[in-house]
C-alpha cells in the first residue's frame, strides 16, 4: 500500500505504511523464516525470491518504511551498522580518495585505516564542521565520497550537512552521512543534499537492545546503488529475517521513543551545564554548544538522546562517576530505552577524540527526575 499524501512520518512508522497482509488480514507485520523459495516448473522464479541471502519478504515492509522516513528511493537491510557502511566504501574503486570525519563511530575509523587503506582507498580524516578545510582536502576528479557523522559520536560535533553536500559535488564526489545520532525523526539528510545515509539500526531505530541491525537509505536508485546491494548479496552481509522484524517492531514506536527521550537529554544537559562538579556539558541543544546554531538549522523538533558529560576530576573522576550509577546502566550502545553510560576514551583507545573525562551518556524514556538525581549521587560519590 502507498503512503497517502496526507501521512505525517510519525504515522507511517506507526502504522508501517499501513500495509495489511493480504492473506490473513493481520495487522502485525509476518515473518517469513524461510531461507530459500521454490522454482517454477520451468526452472523459473517469477515469486520474485529465490534465497534469503538475496532478498526475503520480511525485509520488504521494513525498508519501504524506512525509505518514507527518510523521502529516498529505495533502502537495504544489513547485518550491521558497521555492514552497511563497509558497503558503501566498497562501492568505491581502489585508488579513490575519501574523505571521513575526524569524529565518528571508532569501529569503522579503524576499519578505514586498517583494512580499507590497505585494500586501495586514500582515506584522510578532517575536521569536517570546518567547512573551508573540507573544501581545502576535495580532489576534483579523484575524490568518490565524503562521509560525515552528524552529530558525531562522542563529542557531539555537528557538520553543515547541506554545505558538505555542495562542497563534495562540486568535487564530483557523493556525500553520504551516519544518521545514527540525529534519526529521521530530527533530520533527514537526504532532503539537505547527501546522496546516502546510513543508520546504526542496532541504536535507535530498533530502540530495544535486542538487534544488531544496519540500514542505507539512498537518494537515488543509481548503478552505485545496485553495486552496494550486490556487495550485501556477495559478502553475506544481509539481515536476519528475525532480526528484520524486530526492526520494524521496533521502528513502530520510533517517534514517541525518539521524541521522549531527546526531552529527557535536553532536561539533563541542562541541569548539569554549569554544575560544580562538571567541566562541560556537551549536547547540540543547548545554546552554548558550539554547533547549536548548525544544529537548529538541521534537526526539527529535537536534538536527540545522546550527549556527553565531561566531569571535574579527570579520567579517575570520569571512571569513578561512571562506576557510582544506580540507573544508569554501564553498557556500550546508544538509542535504546535504558539510559546508558560509559567512559569512553578507554574504549576508543589511544587516537580517540574523546577526552579522558568524558562520560557518553544515551539517554533514554524513564523520568528525567530519576536520571538527574542519580547522575548527581554518582557525582558526589565520586567524590569521596
Amino acid at each position: 500500500m502507498a503512503k497517502e499524501p496526507d501521512m505525517k512520518p510519525a504515522t507511517v512508522a506507526a502504522q508501517a505504511l499501513g500495509w495489511i497482509d493480504e492473506t490473513t488480514k493481520s495487522v502485525a507485520p509476518p515473518l517469513y523464516p524461510s531461507s530459500t523459495f521454490i522454482r517454477d516448473e520451468d526452472n523459473q522464479y517469477r515469486s520474485g525470491r529465490n534465497y534469503s541471502r538475496a532478498d526475503n519478504p520480511t525485509f520488504d515492509q521494513a525498508e519501504a518504511v524506512l525509505a518514507s522516513l527518510e523521502n529516498g528511493a529505495g533502502a537495504a537491510l544489513f547485518a550491521s551498522g558497521m555492514a552497511a557502511a563497509n558497503a558503501v566504501f566498497l562501492s568505491c574503486k581502489p585508488g579513490d580518495h575519501v574523505v571521513i570525519s575526524r569524529v565518528m563511530y571508532w569501529s569503522l575509523r579503524a576499519w578505514l585505516l586498517g583494512f580499507a587503506t590497505q585494500w586501495g582507498l586514500k582515506v584522510e580524516i578532517v575536521d569536517t564542521i570546518d567547512l573551508a578545510a573540507l573544501k581545502a582536502a576535495m580532489r576534483p576528479g579523484k575524490t568518490a565520497l565524503v562521509w560525515i557523522e552528524t552529530p558525531g559520536n562522542p563529542t557531539l560535533a555537528v557538520t553543515d550537512i547541506a554545505a558538505a553536500a555542495e562542497i563534495a559535488r562540486a568535487a564530483g564526489a557523493r556525500l553520504a552521512v551516519d544518521s545514527t545520532v540525529a534519526t529521521p525523526v530530527f533530520t533527514r539528510p537526504l532532503d539537505l543534499g547527501a546522496d546516502i545515509v546510513m543508520h546504526s539500526a542496532t541504536k535507535s531505530l530498533n530502540g530495544h537492545s535486542d538487534i544488531i541491525a544496519g540500514a542505507l537509505v539512498t537518494k537515488r536508485a543509481d548503478e552505485q546503488w545496485e553495486t552496494i546491494k550486490r556487495i550485501r548479496i556477495q559478502s553475506g552481509a544481509v539481515l536476519g529475517t528475525f532480526e528484520a522484524w524486530l526492526l520494524l517492531r521496533g521502528m513502530r514506536t520510533l517517534y514517541p521513543r525518539v521524541r521522549t527521550a531527546s526531552a529527557n537529554a535536553m532536561a539533563v544537559a541542562q541541569h548539569f551545564r554549569g554544575h560544580p562538579l562538571v567541566e562541560d556539558v556537551l549536547y547540540p541543544g543547548l545554546t552554548n554548544f558550539p554547533g547549536h546554531e548548525v544544529a537548529a538549522k538541521q534537526m526539527q523538533g529535537g536534538f536527540g538522546s545522546l550527549m556527553s558529560i565531561r566531569t571535574r576530576g579527570g579520567e579517575r573522576g570520569a571512571i569513578a562517576t561512571a562506576a557510582n550509577v544506580r540507573i544508569w546502566k554501564r553498557a556500550t550502545s546508544l538509542g535504546g530505552v535504558e539510559s546508558l553510560i560509559e567512559h569512553r576514551s578507554s574504549v576508543e583507545g589511544p587516537n580517540s577524540p574523546a577526552p579522558p573525562d568524558l562520560l557518553r551518556m544515551s539517554v533514554g524514556i524513564e523520568e528525567a527526575s530519576d536520571l538527574i538525581e542519580d547522575f548527581e549521587q554518582a557525582l558526589k560519590a565520586a567524590q569521596r
